[in-house]
């Protein structure tokens, strides 16, 4: 809870609703035995208000119970589980009012089953501790879910980065100068910013940017490439513009203080990407693009270019236009990372839209399946390469297909590891009326998994795992069936 007084008055509210439904009466009837009106008995109950010493009186009164029954803050067996949740950080931690839950709402849900509701709880506890989901994944795991909710397109930032574009003379394209930034940031917002060594500091040698806001200072590492120095300091514009203060010091990230923080950070991203990626011009090179009869890398490499020098920053940009503007709705959008000598895959960012599509097997130490093209293509990349390539993924266990586009490069940043970005779009009835090339012969219908342990694709070349979690489904399966079959001959 957000203090002592909420927590007092939410315990209030618990105990008089528990009190009310033991008797089956309905906060008309309370109403009436007390003289209170019902919308001011529904504000107590809800937590919102905590009454005077004579109401309560009256309320124990008729309730037929004592006055510390109502104010004191124990909570008796049927409500005990509940107590630890309300002296917790549950309600602070998660945020529900981005997704339109009201809290008292929510608190009126618990009350009424308060063992099965904790219960289950609990249990999402424990099943995100057993699978690494720590606070930082499950903020941000929760951050995904609410972009996911808005298809990743927030038009109001959209419309400020269009108004401060305009009030600063600044054109939204691939010759936006990272000098014209600087000076904003200097001139507008008193920023001083200073290019340093961070490898003299030992362990900051990865670090791309540290802001100190008491002295409103900017340090950006001296091995920073153009387009990287150019979205950090848009960055830092969009925290300003859009009036964010709770916010990270550091890029990349480091350590988090709040949600508030991963959200801002999230926003102003955002704001970066839109300032640097143009909107229009993307819907009407992106739509020409698809109009192509015949799928080429290069084709793709070429429409990157057009507005940056990083392959990460236009597909995320991507993920923002192609559902809002062009109707392409079911896609998803992944980067995954190979460092230097291990030979694990990793996702490091993903992002779904409308479905859940595959993969969704993070964090779980499974094998990713080698027959995805960012895969593939994380494997084949030689040094200071760009390769982009497609394919078809056809799920085979899920029955569906995606076209999946990826690009891979070598981390321009740090440890001598590989990345790959890719976009997968859900081939259906609309996708292919919007994507000339989806027959290309050039492209490739390839069969895949989601990861290796649950795939039933036989005989696979590149398979690393035996199917362990798919044959014991299908072990649970038989034996169910054989259940299934003595009860018929005994019956």
């Amino acid at each position: 809870m957000n203090s002592d007084s909420d927590f007092i008055k939410t315990v209030f509210g618990l105990k008089l609703k528990q009190q009310r439904q033991k008797k089956n009466w309905s906060l008309q009837d309370l109403a009436v035995k007390t003289g209170l009106s019902k919308s001011y008995l529904n504000e107590i109950e809800n937590g919102k208000k905590y009454p005077k010493h004579d109401k309560i009186i009256q309320l124990s009164e008729a309730l037929n119970c004592t006055f510390d029954d109502l104010v004191s803050t124990k909570l008796d067996k049927s409500l005990t589980p509940f107590n630890e949740i309300l002296q917790s950080d549950f309600f602070k931690e998660i945020p529900l009012d981005l997704f339109g839950i009201n809290k008292n709402n929510l608190i009126s849900i618990i009350s009424d089953a308060p063992k099965k509701v904790t219960a289950f709880i609990n249990a999402l506890i424990e099943i995100s501790q057993n699978y690494n989901l720590g606070k930082e994944r499950f903020y941000f795991a929760v951050l995904r879910s609410f972009q996911e909710l808005y298809d990743n397109y927030f038009p109001e930032i959209e419309e400020k980065v269009q108004l401060f574009a305009q009030e600063n003379g600044l054109q939204i394209d691939k010759n936006l100068q990272s000098d014209a930034l600087e000076n904003i940031l200097n001139e507008k917002f008193n920023y001083h910013i200073q290019s340093e060594d961070f490898e003299k500091y030992g362990t900051l040698d990865n670090l791309r940017s540290l802001f100190v806001p008491e002295k409103k200072l900017l340090l950006l590492n001296q091995k920073l490439e153009k387009d990287q120095k150019t979205f950090i300091l848009a960055k830092e514009i969009g925290f300003n513009v859009l009036e964010l203060k709770n916010r990270p010091n550091t890029y990349s990230w480091l350590d988090f203080g709040s949600f508030e923080e991963i959200l801002n950070n999230f926003y102003a991203s955002y704001f970066a990407g839109a300032l640097l990626i143009s909107k229009q011009k993307t819907i009407e090179k992106t739509s020409d693009f698809f109009l192509q009869n015949e799928w080429n890398p290069q084709n793709f490499e070429s429409l990157i270019d057009n507005f940056t020098n990083s392959p990460e920053t236009f597909y995320y940009r991507l993920t923002n236009l192609l559902s809002s503007e062009l109707g392409i709705k079911d896609l998803f959008y992944l980067c995954l990372v190979k460092k230097k000598n291990p030979d694990k895959i990793q996702i490091l960012k993903e992002l779904h839209l409308n479905h859940q599509q595959a993969p969704h097997a993070n964090a779980t130490n499974e094998h990713y399946c080698r027959r995805w093209i960012a895969v593939k293509n994380l494997h084949h990349l030689k040094e200071n390469e760009t390769l982009t390539e497609a394919q078809i993924s056809h799920y085979k266990d899920q029955g569906i297909s995606y076209l999946v586009i990826s690009t891979s490069q070598k981390n321009p940043f740090s440890d001598g590891s590989n990345r790959s970005y890719c976009l997968g779009i859900l081939l259906n009835s609309q996708t292919i009326k919007k994507i000339n090339f989806i027959k290309s012969p050039t492209l490739k219908t390839i069969n895949v998994g989601v990861t290796c342990e649950s795939c039933s694709i036989a005989d696979c070349e590149v398979r690393q795992s035996p199917p362990i979690r798919l044959e014991k489904e299908y072990f649970n399966s038989g034996m169910k069936n054989a259940i299934e079959k003595i009860r018929k001959d005994i019956l």
